[in-house]
């Protein structure tokens, strides 16, 4: 980060005090560069999740995002959001690590809605299909139950729309069919479950909607590059 392209950049370890940071609380190292000016502050924070499940998500939002607060109510509310952050992680209270993990997930959220507020109303992507009222319906029912047995006729009935419409509509959105996406979900969930449950791997393939494990372990293998015994074994 810098405040002009033209300016040599600097590593890191020269911007730290390593006798400062020793001193103190090891969630605050002291970052001291440049002086005269006004002083920049900068909150930093994590949030881990599953890229199996988060991978629509992580394909439409860009390498970088910036979200200018601005004014207006939810400004306020990421302006808290930021505020009460700093004081929890400096207090160190009890609960402080669950509160944290919850205010980091609001935030988190609050992006990607300013991000879509800005895109182009003929935008095309993930994103775009969750802001149409319709697609956006349909995602969330796959998201929601993606055990039911769904067809894209089943589907367009619970939107209101006539199944070519939904088709069609769904893939420019989107760039796969609705059953291509709901396939590409379970699997997700299925990587989920061979990671942090015990089940065998026949009843994971059960529940993600393959009548074989053979017919489940190649789709697998197609989405992730490994078969689902080896990616239950590899750490993630």
């Amino acid at each position: 980060m810098g405040s002009d392209l033209h300016m040599a950049p600097l590593e890191a370890d020269q911007l730290i005090d390593a006798a400062t940071a020793v001193a103190v609380e090891p969630a605050f190292v002291p970052i001291r560069h440049g002086g005269g000016g006004a002083a920049t502050r900068f909150v930093c924070g994590y949030l881990a999740c599953s890229r199996s499940l988060c991978r629509p998500l992580f394909e439409a939002l860009p390498r970088v995002l910036r979200i200018a607060l601005g004014d207006g109510q939810t400004a306020g509310l990421v302006r808290e959001l930021l505020r009460v952050g700093v004081l929890e992680s400096s207090a160190s209270r009890p609960g402080a690590q669950s509160t944290l993990a919850k205010l980091a997930e609001l935030m988190f959220v609050e992006a990607p809605r300013r991000h879509v507020e800005t895109l182009p109303p003929e935008g095309q992507g993930w994103l775009a299909a969750l802001r149409d009222v319709q697609i956006g319906r349909a995602l969330a029912l796959l998201h929601d139950t993606p055990e039911r047995a769904w067809t894209v006729d089943d589907l367009a009935r619970e939107v209101a729309m006539s199944r070519s419409v939904l088709a069609t509509r769904f893939a420019s959105l989107v760039g796969e069919s609705p059953m291509q996406y709901l396939t590409r979900w379970r699997l997700g969930l299925a990587a989920r479950a061979l990671r942090s449950g015990n089940d065998a791997i026949s009843r994971v393939a059960e529940r993600s909607g393959y009548e074989t494990e053979a017919a489940f372990s190649r789709a697998f293998k197609r989405e992730f590059g490994l078969p689902p015994s080896t990616w239950r074994k590899t750490p993630a």
